[in-house]
């Protein structure tokens, strides 16, 4: 039996060293170059091309490269009886706790303004925000936008969550999914790390920017597929946004023709938020494949009715 790493955009021969380095007797393959596919029970995928695990008639498994599912519950032609598992690294959740809150002291610093000013040659200082003057708001309770609500915590910032089901962080006032109003109405610097479903995809549009509490700012480092993209423009032109930070987008890379990389008002990171390390995952990854084997449950299994 073997694993498979699955990928269009991304080079997996360090996850498969990884794996041979804790087990040199497992048999991993890399897309496309797969020797024996009637092999192959437990695959791991990102970014992969619809139709490709039909070529694998006792695949069961597939794993998530990330902590996100949505690209796998996206693809239809994934068989029904394949379950999906997600990867759950201390380190994803420390990546996107120090990217969100490097990002989150940016706008209190007023930083991209001095930005646009050193290319001008201009001495203007401007007065920075006090902590207590903005209050972040968390859309997604998961195991990292929890991470992320309690290191802003820490780091003295009032924070309101807001999640399907209401949840209990200390230091953090939280919402359930019939008070999204009141949530975004108590929100300046709303950070989206929702899970991608069918409920969530295009939740931040014109109508949500409006509730948000003024001066108002979007952290997006969740899915490109959150965003409704002429919305976010239309609020920034009118000021409902004052800037938007942006780290995924619903075409990766984002094209050079993209009205998103000529504004002064986006800043622009390529998809780095939270970045999966091979030698991390690999004994996750190793320990699911050993659990599927063995007929155990599977660790961090996704909920095909939730879609996450």
């Amino acid at each position: 039996m073997s694993i498979l790493f699955v990928a269009q955009h991304r080079e997996m021969s360090p996850f498969k060293s990884a794996i041979e380095k804790l087990d040199s007797n497992m048999d991993v393959e890399i897309w496309p170059n797969v020797e024996k596919p009637e092999r192959v029970q437990f695959a791991v995928a990102w970014n992969h091309p619809k139709n490709v695990f039909n070529s694998f008639p006792n695949l069961q498994v597939i794993s998530s490269l990330g902590a996100g599912v949505d690209h796998l519950f996206a693809d239809a032609t994934i068989p029904e009886h394949i379950r999906f598992t997600r990867v759950v690294a201390p380190s994803l959740s420390d990546q996107m706790c120090d990217y969100v809150l490097g990002s989150v002291l940016n706008i209190l610093q007023r930083t991209e303004t001095y930005y646009d000013q050193q290319k001008q040659a201009e001495w203007l200082p401007q007065k920075a925000y006090r902590k207590k003057e903005l209050t972040v708001g968390v859309m997604g309770l998961g195991a990292i936008g929890k991470k992320v609500a309690e290191r802003l915590v820490l780091n003295g910032f009032t924070v309101a969550g807001w999640s399907t089901s209401k949840k209990v962080i200390d230091g953090v006032q939280t919402y359930s999914a019939d008070e999204l109003n009141e949530f975004l109405s108590q929100t300046n610097i709303l950070v989206c790390l929702l899970p991608l479903t069918e409920r969530t995809e295009d939740i931040l549009d014109l109508d949500l920017f409006k509730k948000l509490k003024n001066p108002a700012f979007l952290i997006n480092v969740a899915r490109g597929e959150h965003l409704v993209e002429e919305d976010l423009i239309y609020s920034l032109d009118t000021d409902l946004i004052q800037h938007a930070l942006l780290d995924v987008f619903s075409k990766e890379p984002l094209p050079e023709s993209h009205p998103f990389w000529g504004r002064d008002k986006i800043t622009i990171t390529p998809h780095i938020a939270s970045v999966t390390d091979p030698d991390e995952v690999a004994s996750l990854l190793l320990d699911n494949y050993k659990r599927l084997l063995s007929g155990m449950d599977l660790m961090h299994e996704a909920d095909r009715k939730k879609e996450y």
